[in-house]
């Protein structure tokens, strides 16, 4: 009896799922305020109000708002 050969295609993980995207474009539509932690330590608040491949922007109360690029975060969290 032989064992199963795994196909000629492997089961690679696509390359991206859009997961992202429906992720931040439901943060803006809500307005949900969010935590952005950066890779060098710095934590900043605000509302992602628009977002592409390489940067976000998150406004905030009482500051200027700031342009993020997505390689400079280290994690994001939405804020109770």
């Amino acid at each position: 009896m032989s064992t199963p050969q795994p196909s000629a295609k492997s089961a690679r993980p696509a390359e991206q799922t859009f997961e992202e995207a429906k992720y931040l474009k439901q943060l803006i539509e809500h307005s949900t305020p969010v935590r952005v932690k950066m890779v060098d330590g710095e934590e900043v608040v605000g509302v992602i109000e628009y977002y592409d491949h390489s940067f976000i922007r998150l406004t905030r109360d009482g500051e200027p708002n700031l342009f993020i690029f997505k390689h400079d975060i280290k994690y994001l969290q939405e804020e109770k």
